[in-house]
């Protein structure tokens, strides 16, 4: 049958019944999606929403691209390689269609779920591997067409070298995931010959720099210039996609080398791996369903999780890969009908079996290498798509460590095997042991490699101390990534450039100012142009907060309901206060007696996303700050149930009203109410700023 002849790419010798039997459910899982997507009469419905023909082609759909390009593409293109051709034909097709490459399509439907362009890395794998019967010319153009398409924040990404908290959500998960595919175009445009696409996208590979503190060592999101705080790696919030820092501060597979130097060298890139697999598994912030599977803080049951382990390899500590990989691969696993540790996620979490268990990963698609981990059966053999075989060993008894390979009969002290050295066939001997071996894989010219050497960038600066709104006067400290870099900074607006002032010792700042500044190295050029205004505010008012905001919301503090700056439509850039299933409860001092003429807050309702506006707001008013007369309330009439974004102040009008505390009492909606799909759960309330006048 078609599932026999499927299933049947791989004869497997040895292991358990047990892991035979989990072996064959994941392939068979892999094989489930992309489905075909066409008539008899090979009509289909393209992303223009029109019938159209394929011509010398299968059409596809259920491109669940950010989790697959991860493994399940990377091991079509050892066992299906007739149908990679056919899946890039289909992007290809649909971006002729619809005008752009698919994110996460589904029965000829952008859905634009999930982030990143990642049909790109899967056409760049196919093309390094040597499949490439498609049209490459268009291909190309459409891999550049949707990395300049200013959506989903490439706006900014472009502007600035990464993407700010206030320009977009999950800014850190995107900047990463966007320079990964920015890299597999600039690996096209080199081998097609294009030198200045390849400068301007290997220049974008680096973004990732941008975003890494090097005083925490992590991945942070960044506002105003400065790193937004409070941060906590564990924390699970809207900076992140599905993840934390700890997960996504080591998705640079497109440049490991460089992310091994940011870290400080080999050991202490090992040590902070050491710690991710072995730090607590409590997870802050926001509840996330799709982190799970916890070893540390290394989350299985999710994709950006999915490489980490293998990561030693290039660090030259290969044997603790084989540790990590094992323990996964034992309990991780099961031969359950809940035997996996997160969602399938279109074949993606069983792919990564299927490859592991074969003793190999590639942990960045778009590089034709696959770098070892440990196999599970005494020997699998691979029957190729071109008629050849590959047959993996393990030789040697039950450890897991390898202490020696074989490629072809030949001793190999590489802890990697390139694509084209299975494709032609042949035999891969993994000689085995059951205590670690430190030597095999230890030197650099054995271990696998991703780096960037050419057009290196220089990385922003960013601003170290400094309010960005202020009463009297703020001292600002600035700093660059880069130790060997100048900072050139101007406060008038201009751009910063070599004929604008050196930083040297901190700013002060005494009025509303616009600070723009550059980090510059001679062998590289200027970075990217930071942005930090600061606001002098006209008032010197304190504020004392009865209730807690929830700390994925804070509008920077405290102080974030009146430092004059407002919230936009979106709550999860960095201005909006939140507090879950709590009311607001805020006392202002305005420092003195004085007449009030009105008094208020803005407030935000998105009830798609549980945040409702306040039932109603109540202001109090007091000359002591101890006995306070209700002023009046303001009643909500935004229907719980109104779709879209809706910002509204609630502002009472006073007349003749003298005080100098203002109270203001806004009422969350409590517990979301039955209608909605969240019933039951604690309704969110979103505040910006408190308003008297």
């Amino acid at each position: 049958s078609a599932w026999e002849k499927a299933l049947g790419v791989f004869n497997i010798y040895g292991g358990s019944k047990n892991e035979r039997e989990i072996f064959y459910t994941a392939l068979y899982h892999t094989l489930i999606v992309p489905n075909i997507f066409m008539d008899v009469d090979k009509r289909y419905r393209g992303t223009d929403l029109k019938i159209h023909k394929a011509k010398n082609f299968t059409n596809y759909t259920v491109f669940s691209l950010w989790d697959t390009f991860r493994a399940l593409h990377p091991l079509f293109t050892i066992i299906q390689q007739k149908r990679t051709s056919d899946f890039i034909k289909t992007f290809i097709n649909q971006y002729k269609n619809g005008g752009y490459l698919p994110m996460w399509e589904l029965d000829g439907n952008y859905t634009h779920c999930m982030i990143g362009y990642h049909a790109v890395p899967v056409i760049a794998d196919a093309f390094v591997k040597g499949i490439n019967d498609f049209d490459l010319k268009t291909a190309f153009k459409a891999m550049k067409s949707i990395s300049i398409q200013n959506r989903f924040g490439t706006d900014a990404y472009i502007k600035h070298g990464y993407i700010p908290l206030d320009a977009d959500r999950e800014s850190v998960s995107k900047t990463l995931e966007y320079a990964y595919d920015d890299w597999c175009i600039a690996e096209m445009a080199a081998a097609l010959g294009n030198k200045n696409d390849y400068k301007m996208y290997i220049q974008r590979a680096q973004y990732y720099k941008n975003i890494f503190d090097p005083q925490t060592g992590f991945a942070r999101a960044r506002i105003n210039g400065k790193w937004y705080t409070p941060f906590d790696p564990a924390e699970v919030n809207f900076n992140f996609t599905e993840a934390n820092s700890w997960q996504y501060s080591f998705f640079v597979p497109q440049d490991i080398q460089g992310l091994i130097k940011l870290a400080g060298g080999d050991s202490a890139f090992i040590g902070k791996l050491d710690k991710l697999f072995t730090t607590s598994s409590e997870l802050k912030g926001r509840k996330q369903p799709d982190i799970t599977g916890l070893i540390g803080q290394y989350a299985h049951g999710n994709e950006p999780s999915h490489h980490i382990a293998y990561l030693y390899n290039y660090a030259g500590a290969p044997w603790k890969t084989q540790e990590i990989i094992y323990k996964i691969l034992k309990e991780m696993y099961k031969n359950n009908p809940d035997g996996l540790s997160g969602n399938e996620d279109c074949g993606q979490m069983s792919a990564w079996y299927v490859l592991s268990a074969l003793g190999f990963y590639q942990v960045c698609p778009g590089s034709p290498i696959y770098t070892f981990g440990t196999p599970v059966f005494d020997r699998v053999d691979i029957n190729l798509d071109n008629g050849k075989k590959f047959t993996i060993k393990r030789n040697s008894g039950s450890g897991f460590y390898i202490k020696s390979v074989k490629l072809n009969g030949k001793k190999s002290d590489r802890t990697y095997i390139y694509h084209n050295e299975i494709i032609n066939g042949g035999t891969l001997e993994f000689e085995m042991s059951s205590a670690p071996c430190f030597d095999f894989g230890k030197e650099p010219e054995n271990r696998p490699f991703s780096s960037i050497k050419r057009h290196l960038i220089t990385r922003v600066p960013y601003v170290r101390k400094g309010e960005r709104t202020f009463k009297n006067s703020t001292v600002v400290e600035l700093a660059a990534p880069d130790k060997n870099a100048v900072i050139y900074y101007t406060l008038n607006g201009k751009e910063p450039d070599a004929g604008s002032k050196i930083y040297s010792k901190p700013l002060t700042i005494n009025k509303t100012t616009c600070l723009k500044m550059a980090a510059y190295i001679p062998e590289r050029g200027f970075s990217f142009t930071v942005v930090s205004n600061f606001l002098k505010v006209n008032h010197n008012w304190q504020i004392t907060l009865n209730t807690d905001f929830d700390n994925q919301y804070t509008a920077g503090g405290k102080n974030g309901l009146i430092d004059m700056l407002r919230g936009g439509s979106d709550f999860m850039t960095g201005l909006w206060q939140g507090y879950s299933g709590t009311d607001l409860d805020a006392v202002v001092d305005l420092g003195r007696v004085q007449t009030i003429r009105e008094a208020g807050a803005g407030f935000l309702q998105k009830q798609r996303s549980w945040i409702f506006m306040p039932k109603r707001v109540e202001i109090f008013i007091s000359k002591n700050g101890k006995e306070f007369i209700k002023a009046g309330e303001i009643k909500n009439r935004v229907p719980e149930n109104k779709e879209g974004t809706i910002i509204k102040d609630f502002v009472l009008k006073l007349k003749n009203v003298k005080a100098r505390y203002v109270k203001i009492k806004a009422e969350n909606i409590g517990t979301i109410p039955s209608w909605h799909p969240g019933a039951g759960n604690k309704g969110w309330l979103f505040v910006d700023e408190i308003i008297i006048k």
